[in-house]
């Protein structure tokens, strides 16, 4: 069978191109992400777990790497940053859970092969009570579960780990070496060869005897007045979330004794605008007169004392308020207003909060109001409420946010529309009342509701 040159040339073309196409896959299929240096700090000093992880990846094929998958091995966290090697933020996009675990996808302000950044986490409830209840003498000791290794989908060259406890009593943790113990540090590794979603765990059982803390609801409320006065009221209930105090509590050791009750909360510390006033902290029998207060140069110190030291298991419930001057935080063009204030103010001191409901109530006649949250928030529906002097009713703009922590602490920025006019309403209503009590009184005086007639001399 004859075969001409062409067919010939054709051929090895052919076979040619199948070979760059199989190359072409081959290089595609062993292109990946590795993460080729990772250093993890863990603070667990407090009831939070606060977390700072240093990722160095890059692209094996040499491809710039854009976007990066980010899983969370806590199964309670509140809040996460990330930032790049030059402090610039990376864009954050949370994913739909997998298998019931949380990733998040990180996008690069630049593209590049090899990527440095640093995340940060705090995450709630991961440390618990261990054991559950104790005595009013004994120390109070806890437990963290977590992961030994970075827990990634991608394969980590060498990694290493620094954890941070409150005391240096710790009773046991982890033992896969290397490792180290000094005082109250651990230092986990370094570890080698890494391979994706390892889950070795991580336990540490040891003494910590700061209070654990919760805020189970906290609501919010700023009334804003444009005769330049914002009042806000925090109503606030806590509990205890850290070992259960077993059997009944004496007053007289808790005084008598400085080591009764170490992990229990005598005091906190919360902090208030410096130009708040007109400060009141009460709860359902009264005002609370146990509370301090110091002028600090940007804020202003109030050190809060309960009626009562509040043990595991113990709740309590109070309400703050206080008053600040509406020019501090309302901005004006014409009849358009922004108002830009904390969602959320420092309670105490590594706080969480279960849940937070934020009411503003804005002045009679407000319109065209639009709300820009630092971060997502669950909207509640829009509702009136009347106050003195109202006729239509003052809108109330809600919304609400779960899980949070110090870190949440931004501001929020509500933009309205109010006519200058609508000022002179209440005004006009006080003085129109009077002025109708005044001819009421006039017109009665004048009229004559005797029976008997009067003669008249001439």
């Amino acid at each position: 069978m004859y075969v001409s040159k062409f067919e010939t040339s054709m051929g090895t073309s052919f076979v040619i191109y199948l070979a760059l196409c199989a190359l072409l896959c081959l290089s595609q299929v062993q292109a990946e992400i590795v993460n080729t240096n990772v250093e993890r700090t863990l603070d667990l000093t407090s009831q939070l777990v606060k977390t700072t992880i240093k990722v160095t990846t890059e692209d094996t094929a040499g491809k710039p790497i854009v976007e990066y998958v980010f899983f969370v091995a806590e199964p309670s966290l509140a809040y996460i940053s990330v930032k790049d090697y030059t402090d610039k933020n990376v864009q954050i996009r949370k994913n739909q859970l997998f298998k019931g675990e949380q990733s998040f996808t990180l996008t690069f302000p630049k593209a590049s092969a090899k990527q440095t950044f640093v995340v940060e986490t705090v995450s709630t409830n991961n440390i618990l009570p261990h054991p559950l209840e104790i005595r009013q003498n004994d120390k109070q000791f806890v437990k963290y579960n977590g992961q030994l290794h970075f827990y990634s989908k991608y394969k980590t060259n060498t990694q290493k780990t620094n954890v941070k406890v409150s005391t240096s009593n710790i009773l046991s943790h982890s033992q896969v070496k290397p490792f180290s113990v000094a005082s109250n540090k651990i230092s986990l590794g370094p570890y080698e060869n890494v391979e994706a979603f390892d889950l070795e765990p991580l336990v540490i059982h040891y003494e910590n005897s700061s209070p654990f803390v919760t805020v189970n609801s906290l609501e919010r409320t700023l009334e804003i007045s444009h005769w330049g006065n914002i009042a806000v009221k925090e109503s606030i209930q806590m509990t205890h979330t850290g070992a259960k105090l077993k059997g009944s509590f004496s007053r007289y050791d808790f005084q008598k004794e400085g080591r009764s009750g170490l992990s229990a909360l005598k005091s906190y510390k919360t902090y208030l605008p410096a130009s708040a006033s007109g400060v009141y902290y009460r709860d359902t029998n009264g005002n609370i007169s146990t509370s301090n207060m110091y002028s600090v140069r940007d804020f202003i110190e109030l050190e809060l004392r309960p009626r009562f030291p509040l043990f595991g298991g113990w709740k309590t419930q109070y309400t703050l308020g206080y008053n600040v001057p509406s020019y501090e935080y309302m901005f004006s063009d014409g009849n358009k207003y922004q108002l830009k204030m904390h969602l959320i103010d420092h309670i105490y001191d590594n706080m969480a909060i279960d849940e937070a409901t934020i009411k503003i109530i804005l002045p009679e006649g407000s319109s065209d109001i639009k709300l820009s949250a630092p971060y997502s928030i669950s909207r509640l529906p829009n509702e009136l409420v009347h106050t003195y002097l109202d006729t239509t009713g003052r809108p109330v703009i809600s919304f609400s946010k779960s899980n949070l922590v110090e870190s949440h602490i931004s501001d929020f920025t509500l933009n309205y529309s109010f006519s200058k006019i609508s000022l002179l309403q209440e005004p006009l209503l006080v003085s129109g009342f009077f002025y109708i009590i005044f001819v009421f009184t006039i017109v009665f005086l004048r009229l004559d509701f005797s029976i008997t007639s009067h003669s008249h001399k001439e």
